[in-house]
């Protein structure tokens, strides 16, 4: 039967990958690339940098390239409708994929940037097709580091707080300001830097973009005195790159 092998790859550094993760890259026939909006060929290249550095190159596969469908959702009036419309596009095309360059004895794979498990929605979609039957395998998730624990090694602090609770959230839940009763949120899928616009007395940032890249940029102090800068630098970086990738970790002082 056919396998789909959905393998945590870290957050961009080659030795983020776990043994496991090296064992299943050297596993499988065919590898899906999910190519998306223009400007970022670079994490395409990325991905392929870390099959090279871990697959042998006598080790042959075939690369299948998925266009990913326009994500409207950021101008649409009903982005749940929006968001739906886009998994089911996704999942159409994957199914399609699967069903016609995968072979019966075959073994794809997803390479996942950080984790699978945490907002990525690669899972979410193959679980989908498998639900859907219409074309039969098995799948397996390698976990892998995500871009939260490279954020906060490489800031060198702990994720949580003894006694305290830690919130992930996307940014659109960030607009009111911090939640009641968290002290340490990390934020995620932040196009817009939301962190400057909220109320930022008695915070600190934790900031971090293309974690584990050559091109990785860090900073951190108050949110009053750095959220600026943050700002500045991101757009420096977006508009030099084409591309953005940043999350960060908002701690409340005692």
């Amino acid at each position: 039967m056919r396998e789909l092998l959905l393998i945590g790859i870290g957050a961009g550094d080659p030795d983020h990958v776990t043994q496991q993760a090296v064992k299943a890259i050297r596993a499988f026939d065919v590898l899906f690339v999910v190519t998306k909006t223009k400007g970022t060929d670079e994490l395409v290249e990325l991905r392929r940098h870390v099959v090279d550095v871990h697959r042998d190159r006598a080790e042959t596969y075939e690369a299948v390239e998925l266009a990913d469908p326009p994500r409207p959702w950021r101008e649409a009036p009903d982005y749940p409708a929006a968001v739906a419309r886009w998994r089911e596009q996704r999942t159409e095309l994957w199914e399609q994929a699967v069903a016609t360059r995968l072979g019966e004895d075959q073994t794809g794979a997803f390479l996942v940037w950080g984790d699978p498990s945490l907002y990525e929605s690669t899972l979410a979609v193959v679980d989908e097709i498998a639900a859907r039957g219409r074309v039969a395998f098995t799948h397996r998730v390698i976990p892998g580091v995500s871009s939260v624990h490279a954020l906060t090694a490489r800031h060198r602090i702990p994720l949580n707080r003894v006694g305290r609770a830690v919130q992930i959230m996307p940014a659109r839940l960030l607009a009111g300001g911090m939640p009641p009763g968290v002290d340490d949120v990390v934020v995620m899928l932040d196009a817009r830097g939301t962190f400057a616009s909220i109320d930022p007395d008695g915070l600190d940032i934790y900031w971090g973009a293309y974690l584990g890249t050559p091109d990785e940029l860090l900073m951190h102090g108050p949110l009053a005195d750095v959220a600026q800068d943050i700002l500045a630098a991101r757009e420096e970086a977006k508009a030099r790159k084409g591309w953005m990738f940043d999350t960060y970790l908002l701690r409340r002082r005692p």
